[in-house]
């Protein structure tokens, strides 16, 4: 298992513990004072976050239209900030890194690595904000950076940066006092045009990656 995977699956693993020691004592949990949504509020949450590509299959290939790149999956620390503008409404930052490999299948090429950073900004609507189950929607801007680039088998691989759209479904269980566990899906709609070899060979990628976040939070 890699370093990775093992960070993924303590994040995981730290989310579903607190989750499962609520459900194991449901009586103290349920009388246990907590903070609700209201506005004003800031949160913070940290989360173990998956990035999952959803890559197409490049428009113009590296090898005069044949084959198609892979992206692999990465999985890191995510922290995010929450301000709501009322008990329902709040505005959500997420700041995370992610680095991944990029494979060209048939014929198979190593295109070496990338890392992103892509500040997500959405705007969330937040059902049953007094109640200690309120799960949320949201959609928003994304704009990614590409950068550290390892060109593997070839001259150079450049990425340009550039501005998607995200959606977002999750929920927060209020635990204790400001204290909540998170779960958070985000669909992030992103593509890039791909520069190899110094523009000798050009393509359009869509990454579209699912990002799956399970952390705990702490209100302000």
């Amino acid at each position: 298992m890699s370093f990775k995977s093992k960070l993924l699956g303590t994040a995981l693993l730290g989310g579903m513990m607190a989750a499962l020691l609520v459900a194991a004592n449901p009586a103290s949990a349920q009388t246990a004072e907590f903070k609700t949504k209201q506005a004003g509020d800031i949160v913070i949450r940290a989360r173990g976050i998956a990035m999952v590509p959803d890559e197409d299959t490049y428009d113009h290939n590296i090898n005069n239209g044949t084959g198609h790149g892979q992206l692999s999956n990465d999985a890191v620390p995510e922290v995010d900030f929450s301000y709501f503008v009322t008990d329902n409404i709040a505005f959500e930052l997420i700041a995370a890194t992610t680095q991944h490999d990029l494979d060209w299948a048939n014929p198979t090429l190593d295109a070496g690595s990338v890392r992103l950073l892509p500040p997500t900004l959405t705007v969330q609507y937040h059902f049953m904000p007094e109640s200690r189950w309120s799960p949320y929607v949201g959609a928003g801007i994304n704009y990614t950076f590409f950068y550290d680039s390892k060109p593997g088998q070839f001259n150079s691989v450049e990425y340009d940066d550039g501005f998607g759209y995200a959606f977002q479904a999750g929920f927060d269980y209020a635990i204790s006092g400001p204290w909540s566990v998170n779960f958070d899906v985000k669909k992030i709609y992103l593509d890039t045009d791909v520069s190899i070899n110094n523009g000798a060979n050009t393509s359009k990628a869509h990454l579209d990656p699912w990002v799956f976040g399970l952390g705990v939070g702490y209100r302000f």
